[in-house]
């Protein structure tokens, strides 16, 4: 078969699904996500004062670290999911933050004038976009000079793991074909540089890192809100509305999921593209 080819390539639409939803087991992931666990390619970036805004902050556990980082400098974060806000609202008011600003936002349309921020952050959302090029262009338009456009994406296809189940050959199989169904990139991380070169961004700085679930709480943990995920959330639904899989293979997958979790030899590694640009 041909290589699978980004958004830009196809002149697609450039309205996406958002593959995940947010089921509980999707949350379950989103909020364990910290500055240090997810940006730490950006943290030498910040210092007090700074404007950020935080692209796509779903619950807002980024969002809050970023904000107590730069204060007093203000965080605005957006979201295309107007719910998610709220819980993003609750994660800085229980910290005491009185510094962040949410709206709701479309990256590929941003409402915000040109220059507006120091910097412009958006984690694990350029996979989602059906046109990242457009989007990262829109992060470039009101980034200020001199000011600092930052990604981080997981890529789909480079992840690797031990026991090698076939199950989970399956679900990552699956899992790319739902997502770019739905019009986004699963193997986004390894296309960041070149979507920052399309959008005309300079300096672009490339990097990588990787969250690691091995121990036998971390193993529990992962595979849990996958199985879950697997059969409950809207990444499911599609699944089966979209002919992709059936419920019974849904649950062969998540038995699977449950299978590795069980496995003391069991090992896991997303790994992670990230890009910071002048």
């Amino acid at each position: 078969m041909p290589e699978h080819t980004t958004a830009p390539d196809r002149d697609r639409a450039s309205a996406a699904v958002y593959t995940h939803g947010h089921h509980e087991s999707v949350l379950r992931s989103h909020t364990w996500r910290t500055a240090g666990n997810s940006a730490a390619y950006l943290l030498d970036e910040l210092r007090p004062g700074l404007t950020v805004l935080d692209v796509g902050c779903g619950p807002g556990t980024i969002t809050a670290d970023l904000a107590e980082l730069v204060a007093p400098g203000r965080v605005t974060a957006v979201d295309a999911a107007p719910a998610i806000l709220g819980q993003a609202r609750s994660v800085t008011a229980e910290r005491g933050l009185d510094t962040v600003d949410f709206a709701v936002a479309d990256i590929q349309a941003l409402d915000f004038p040109d220059d507006s921020f120091d910097v412009v952050h958006a984690h694990q959302v350029l996979q989602h976009v059906g046109d990242p090029v457009t989007a990262l262009r829109e992060m470039r338009r009101v980034c200020r000079p001199g000011g600092t456009v930052a990604a981080r994406d997981a890529d789909y296809a480079a992840m690797a793991w031990y026991p090698e189940l076939p199950a989970l050959d399956d679900w990552l199989a699956l899992y790319r074909r739902v997502a770019r169904a739905g019009g986004g990139e699963p193997d986004a991380g390894r296309r960041l540089s070149a979507w920052a070169r399309r959008a005309g961004l300079t300096g672009v700085t490339p990097s990588a890192s990787v969250w690691c679930y091995a121990t036998p709480d971390e193993r529990a943990w992962w595979s849990g809100l996958w199985a879950d995920r697997t059969v409950a959330s809207a990444y499911a639904r599609r699944a089966v509305d979209g002919g992709h899989a059936t419920e019974a293979e849904l649950r062969r997958i998540a038995d699977g999921w449950h299978e590795w979790g069980a496995s003391e030899d069991g090992w896991f590694t997303v790994l992670h593209g990230e890009i910071r640009c002048r």
